[in-house]
């Protein structure tokens, strides 16, 4: 069998348990696939030697039997995880040839469990940005291509890597993390299903911050099976983050039933926007007619923040950027600028960030300290805190009248051409994620599903809204989204 990267990660699970396969065998595939794939640009990093001594660990393992779930699952792993003695570079010329000498708890929790690496996966500068086109190694490529054209198109932004790489079969699962929708926006863009849990679920650390109380690592899979799978491996407690919840992680997997009778549907009408594209419009009305069909009910519940979401998110995850990414000044790691006769440490710092950083990056940085100047802050950072703690009570209000997910788009629109929006106002960008930084600034658990396809033959995605902590009966709703609109299709393999 040569098309083994083809494989679910329950699939692959259960053919390695029964040993019709060998991790070696699925992990040979897979890095065959990831060879011819250049032209997608998702993998910033190859590893093969290091996924084949992974492998053959995997197969002693599952030799032993009593194995855990994603032993011999070859995996890629997002360029913002730190792993030992492997590039973790975030995208970014100020990190280059950044070995870490530690490896992130998500990424020690799955090869604790026998998972395989088969390298680092391309993503925005330090995950700021919705198309990937900030990345210093380029644009990750989506594998889905508009109807009779050859135009490029992003594979959506931060996680555009991760979620080209899982859409392509280059890998039989992905990690992501989701600040804003870095998950959610490109597992919509490339018809694969992205899931960001609740703040706290995940343990953050070992993953190059962006905005700490918005970050949140989540899997990017193929099926909503696998998510709760892929979920289930790298949650829990951890002691070295302070955010990480003491909370028993329960079995996701085991929650997927397909019954969701008596169970309440949200449809928020803040998120009925002008100009909505009809076939996102109809794309959401079917779903919910899907859910009513499997016996739950549809209300209509308001939102009313929504509106100011936007602008807090990009107040408040500027400023947290700009605090965290302070510590990159050419000292320790990472690129440091060449000082000129007579300059000094000031010159070097001031250098280093001007070459090692991104046009996005510095945006972003300036943005962060203005708004936290003594003169704006009032005005800007405390408001915007606020807001978040009133966007946080809307839902809190919304979830304690019964219901028990809300349903949404996932974006806008399909995914769009590489270049066609990097002369526009940065804000048209940010707009992308309009149906997604909710969920981040309330801290709650989102899943984006592949529900159908655009008019230009493009995946199109719908959204979850959980109730915080209730991953599992979340992902149990979209599994009921999944098998109501059978979306089994793949892009044409062109690359």
């Amino acid at each position: 069998m040569t098309d083994l990267y083809k494989f679910t990660i329950a699939e692959a699970r259960s053919k390695l348990r029964n040993r019709e396969i060998t991790s070696l065998e699925l992990t040979e595939s897979c890095i065959n696939a990831v060879e011819g794939s250049d032209a997608l640009n998702a993998y910033c990093l190859k590893t093969p030697d290091l996924a084949r001594e992974q492998a053959k660990k995997a197969d002693e393992l599952l030799a032993k039997g009593n194995t855990q779930d994603m032993c011999g699952i070859p995996l890629g792993i997002k360029d913002l995880f730190c792993t030992k003695n492997v590039n973790s570079q975030a995208a970014s010329k100020i990190l280059t040839d950044f070995k870490p000498q530690y490896e992130s708890t998500v990424t020690s929790r799955l090869w604790d469990q026998g998972a395989v690496m088969l390298g680092k996966l391309n993503m925005d500068e330090f995950a700021m940005g919705s198309s990937n086109e900030t990345s210093v190694y380029g644009p990750a490529v989506n594998p889905w291509r508009r109807d009779g054209s050859e135009k490029k198109l992003t594979a959506g932004g931060s996680s555009g890597g991760s979620a080209s790489a899982v859409a392509a079969d280059l890998c039989l699962g992905a990690t992501g993390t989701d600040t804003g929708g870095s998950i959610r926006q490109p597992a919509a863009f490339t018809g694969i299903v992205g899931l960001k849990p609740t703040y706290g679920r995940v343990s953050r650390w070992g993953i190059i911050a962006f905005a700490s109380s918005l970050d949140q690592a989540g899997p990017m899979t193929k099926t909503v099976r696998d998510s709760a799978i892929f979920l289930n491996a790298i949650s829990g407690h951890d002691i070295k983050d302070s955010t990480s919840a003491p909370f028993i992680v329960p079995n996701f997997e085991a929650a997927i039933t397909g019954d969701i009778k008596g169970k309440k549907i949200g449809i928020p009408k803040e998120y009925r926007l002008d100009g909505m594209p009809d076939e996102i419009e109809k794309l959401w009305k079917d779903g919910a007619e899907m859910l009513r069909d499997s016996g739950a009910e549809i209300v209509d519940v308001s939102l009313p923040h929504t509106k100011y979401a936007l602008p807090a998110y990009y107040v408040l995850a500027p400023a947290e950027a700009s605090s965290n990414l302070a510590r990159y000044d050419g000292v320790r790691f990472g690129h440091r600028a060449t000082l000129k006769a007579g300059e000094g440490i000031d010159e070097m710092y001031a250098r280093t960030r001007a070459e090692g950083f991104g046009d996005e990056v510095k945006r972003r940085v300036m943005v962060g300290a203005y708004v936290l100047s003594a003169g704006f802050y009032d005005a800007y950072y405390r408001r915007a805190q606020r807001v978040r703690t009133l966007i946080k009570k809307d839902f809190d209000d919304v979830y304690s009248t019964g219901v028990d997910a809300i349903l949404t788009p996932a974006t806008p629109s399909a995914a769009f051409g590489l270049g066609e929006m990097k002369n526009e106002d940065p804000i048209k960008m940010y707009l992308n994620d309009v149906f997604t930084v909710t969920v981040n600034l309330a801290g709650l658990p989102g899943i984006s599903i592949p529900a159908g396809l655009s008019s230009e033959g493009l995946p199109l995605g719908l959204q979850l809204i959980g109730r915080p902590w209730e991953e599992g009966e979340m992902i149990n709703i979209a599994s009921v989204l999944e098998n109501g609109a059978k979306f089994n299709f793949k892009p044409n393999k062109w690359w």
